[in-house]
């Protein structure tokens, strides 16, 4: 029963991943697995048979959620935005009283407040995730990946960059690959290698694999690497991460509804779509709850 429940948090993980906005990390936290998914992580060299029985029903999970959703994700977001980005902010918000319980935990084991620098960082990452998709231009380069030495070169540096925001607690790495120009080509990508490999056009599929291929190497490297950081965060400063980790996540709705364009859309929506969307974000935050309880 863990492994499938392993597996349906790892789906969730990776469909969060996709959507803009929306951070793995969060959700993974929400869920309830963070310590776990970075302490295997974290001890991966050290404990290998253990970390990778730990991580596989994850992977597994992850890699059918990216998979399904890269399909998805511009159907939905097109055709029935607002809903879509309330089911969203559902799955986020869901989450919260796990994280005050932590945090909760944590005052308890420190005998102390929050803090000057507990507020401090939730201010200044609050502010953060609300500025930085303002930055994501409105015309976001949507231009097919091309497998040349440079650009493989620096797909794995984006790989890298990619990964260690989708570590981290509210911070979305779609959002940074959009801010980066390079969002549309991994999901356009990621789609033309599976319709080449239905298809068994193998020139497809290799010509897509040299560009995923060292975008994949840079995502697992830089997940390892800032793996250790945040164990460390945690452990050191565990009530300024928690309060940053709050700051950032309740500035996620903002950087879903802006970097989906629905921010322009508020005033011409129906009362029937705010009510489903209102009614779909209970729902799927009372599902994050109770799975995050598992």
């Amino acid at each position: 029963m863990t492994y499938i429940l392993d597996v349906i948090k790892g789906i969730m993980i990776g469909i969060a991943n996709v959507i803009p906005g929306v951070s793995g990390g969060t959700m993974a936290l929400s869920l309830g697995i963070y310590d776990k998914l970075i302490g295997a992580i974290s001890h991966l060299l050290s404990d290998f048979k253990k970390s990778v029985l730990t991580l596989l029903p994850i992977l597994i999970g992850c890699a059918i959620g990216i998979i399904g959703f890269a399909y998805a994700i511009e159907f939905l977001l097109s055709k029935h935005t607002f809903v879509t980005c309330m089911a969203f902010v559902g799955l986020i918000l869901g989450g919260l009283p796990i994280l005050f319980r932590s945090l909760s935990k944590k005052l308890k084991e420190s005998n102390s407040g929050v803090g000057v620098s507990g507020v401090l960082s939730f201010v200044i990452l609050f502010t953060v995730a609300v500025a930085l998709p303002l930055f994501n231009s409105e015309e976001e380069l949507m231009t097919t990946l091309t497998p040349t030495p440079g650009t493989m070169a620096l797909l794995l540096i984006i790989g890298v960059i990619a990964s260690a925001t989708m570590v981290i607690p509210g911070v979305s790495g779609s959002m940074v690959l959009m801010i980066l120009g390079y969002y549309y080509g991994i999901i356009d990508s990621i789609k033309t290698f599976l319709d080449g490999l239905k298809a068994f056009n193998m020139d497809v599929v290799i010509d897509r694999t040299l560009v995923l291929f060292p975008f994949g190497i840079g995502v697992l490297l830089g997940i390892f690497l800032i793996a250790k950081l945040i164990t460390f965060l945690f452990e050191k400063y565990g009530i300024q991460t928690y309060c940053a980790i709050l700051g950032l996540i309740f500035a996620s709705p903002f950087a879903i509804f802006y970097n989906t364009g629905l921010l322009g859309q508020l005033s011409t929506l129906s009362i029937i779509s705010i009510i489903t969307g209102l009614l779909l974000a209970i729902v799927c935050g009372i599902i994050t709850y109770y799975i995050g309880e598992k």
